[in-house]
Order: C-alpha cells, then sequence, then structure tokens
C-alpha cells in the first residue's frame, strides 16, 4: 500500500474515534447532571437524618426513569447513555476492589466466614428457585438471586453486565430491592429487644439481611459499636462472595454460548471466559490485602467507584421502558420481599450460635 493511502487510512480511523468519542458526550452529560442531583439528594438526607435512607444509585435509577417517562431520548443521547450503563459500570466494579482487603476477612474467625459464605449458598439457590416458580426469566431471577444473598443494588449491578441482562431486568430487581433494604433499615432494630439479642448478634444479624454496606451503619448505630464494627465486617465477607459468584456465572455463560453457538473449538482463554473488570476487581483486592495499595488511595478510588455506579444508575433509568416494569413488578415484589423473609429467618436461626 502507498504512503499516501496509509496516511488517509490512518487519518480517516482517527477521525472515526474522534467521531465516536465526541457523540458519547451529551449521554454522558445528560447521566452526570442526574448524578449531581441524586448525590445531592442523598447529601440532604445526611444533613437531616445523620445517614441517608435512599441512596444516591437509587436516587439516579429513579429520576433517570422519570425523565424516560417524559421524554424518549434520541440517537444522539443514546450511545452515551448506553455507555454510562455498560463500559462506566464495569470500571465501576473493578476499583471496588481497592476496598477490599483479604486479611481483614480471615481474621475473623473461620466458622463465622463458613456460616455467612454456607448463607450465601443456599440463599442463592432458594431465590433462584422462587423466582422462577413465581414465572420470572432466568436473567432476572439471578439479579433478584444475586440482590438478596449478597449486597443489593451492588452486587445487581456486577452480575448484570456478566450475564448481559436488560435494562428492564435491571431496573426492575433494583427497585425493589431498595425499597425493601429501606424497610430493613427502619425495622431491623426493633428485634433487638423481640429477640433479645446481644451486641453481637444483633450485629451478626445485619451483616446477614441488610443489602448495602451504609444500611448496615445505618441499622447498627442504634445498637451500639461492638454491634457496628461486627455487622460491617460480616457484611463485607458478603460482599467478597460475590468475586467467585461473579467468575462462576461469566464461566457459565461462556459455556452456553459455545453450546448454543458453532460448532468450532476454539482454545479458550481464561482472561476472554472472565470479564477483565472482575480480573481487575480481585487483582485489585490482592494488592489491597498484601498492603500495596497506599491507605491514601482507597478513599479517592471508592469515591470515583460510587460516583461511577450512580452515573450507570442513572443511564439504566433512562433506558427503562415504565411500561415493562408494570408487568412485571407483582411478581417481582413477591420473589424479593418471600427471598428476604426466608433469608431473615435462616440468619435469626444461625445467629443463635453466636453469643
Amino acid at each position: 500500500m502507498p504512503e499516501s493511502s496509509k496516511g488517509s487510512a490512518t487519518q480517516e480511523q482517527k477521525a472515526g474515534v474522534l467521531k465516536r468519542t465526541f457523540s458519547l458526550i451529551p449521554g454522558i452529560l445528560l447521566c452526570g447532571v442526574i448524578t449531581v442531583i441524586s448525590l445531592g439528594v442523598q447529601a440532604a438526607e445526611e444533613r437531616i437524618f445523620d445517614h441517608p435512607y435512599i441512596e444516591a444509585l437509587v436516587v439516579a435509577i429513579l429520576l433517570g426513569m422519570v425523565v424516560r417517562t417524559a421524554w424518549q431520548p434520541s440517537e444522539r443521547w443514546r450511545s452515551g447513555i448506553a455507555f454510562s450503563a455498560k463500559q462506566l459500570l464495569e470500571v465501576a466494579v473493578m476499583l471496588l476492589g481497592a476496598s477490599i482487603s483479604f486479611a481483614a476477612i480471615v481474621a475473623s474467625g473461620y466458622l463465622l466466614i463458613a456460616a455467612i459464605a454456607a448463607t450465601v449458598a443456599i440463599m442463592l439457590a432458594v431465590s433462584f428457585g422462587l423466582s422462577r416458580m413465581l414465572g420470572l426469566k432466568t436473567k432476572l431471577a439471578i439479579l433478584i438471586a444475586c440482590g438478596n444473598s449478597i449486597c443489593g443494588n451492588s452486587a445487581i449491578a456486577a452480575v448484570a453486565p456478566v450475564i448481559e441482562a436488560s435494562g428492564d431486568d435491571i431496573a426492575s430487581s433494583i427497585s425493589f430491592t431498595a425499597i425493601l433494604g429501606v424497610l430493613m433499615v427502619l425495622g431491623l432494630p426493633l428485634l433487638i429487644p423481640l429477640l433479645k439479642l446481644s451486641a453481637t448478634q444483633y450485629g451478626i444479624l445485619a451483616g446477614l439481611t441488610v443489602y448495602a454496606v451504609p444500611q448496615v451503619l445505618a441499622a447498627t448505630v442504634p445498637a451500639g459499636i461492638v454491634s457496628t464494627q461486627i455487622g460491617t465486617l460480616v457484611k463485607l465477607v458478603r460482599v467478597l462472595m460475590l468475586g467467585p459468584i461473579v467468575v462462576g456465572l461469566s464461566l457459565f455463560v461462556a459455556r452456553r454460548k459455545r453450546q448454543t453457538g458453532n460448532a468450532k473449538t476454539v482454545p479458550i482463554s481464561p482472561f476472554k471466559l472472565v470479564p477483565w473488570f472482575i480480573i481487575g476487581f480481585l487483582a485489585l483486592a490482592a494488592l489491597r490485602s498484601f498492603q500495596l495499595v497506599p491507605d491514601i488511595v482507597i478513599a479517592p478510588v471508592t469515591k470515583t467507584a460510587v460516583i461511577l455506579t450512580v452515573v450507570s444508575m442513572a443511564a439504566l433509568g433512562l433506558g427503562v421502558d415504565v411500561r415493562v416494569l408494570s408487568t412485571v413488578g407483582g411478581r417481582v415484589t413477591a420473589a424479593v420481599t418471600l427471598s428476604l423473609l426466608l433469608l431473615l429467618g435462616l440468619s435469626i436461626g444461625l445467629v443463635h450460635f453466636f453469643r
């Protein structure tokens, strides 16, 4: 190929990249505006109530749905919205690995770790089976099972890109999970006198049943610092379960694609089977565990992950058709509610072994 042809081809490629990059800006900016409003709402809650009852990511997805109901985004906005919903969410999940320390998990004791892992495994199977019995689609059932069993909205957000869930499924599972998460924060402290729970027992119960880390703090602060520390630690173990589960799901999805696709036998690389952001998540967690990530970096990285997650939730909300939500609302509500009640019952039985 002549040099002039090569040069023109390179210029065309650069121009194409720039064009695609600039096409993302309107949608990303729109998601950014919704993010700023959502973070402002959460900040106002923290000033008034000392902690947020409804997190910014829930506000973002609800605001996005409101905007989508009133206005249909044109092609000019869609590419940036889609980029925010997928690529930015993957980056956020990867960055969360920097906040996980394997050493802190091991220090909590192997019996407690085994009990938490068993609870997560049992509830994954029970929640998935219950959702399927209620007629929900497989991907939606997986999202509900992971959200209920691991860490609510964060688990749903992490699992969704792996199983290629639709925006409607993500919004459905997150919306109802978020509502019940708030009710758990408000109602769980009532069980302390009712069941005569010690600070240790209540901390374990909160860590096993409450969805998000901030919600664990909100639910345990009334019970004292011991409950708060234990609840946070138990919650951390649940969050750590997300890595192996997502890796397992990615392997399962890849296998199903090979079975339903063409019959070519191509060597499979682990880096193709496991999403890049999960590899990054585990790598950052390992670096953090070996104290190779400076403490001064953790707070900014975690904050960045939170903001990117809120941006992604805004994008997901903008892609949701409310009419689809109305067709599955009753069944999703029943699946999430029954799953949470079963998790609560299992956890109450478990905490009596930890006095």
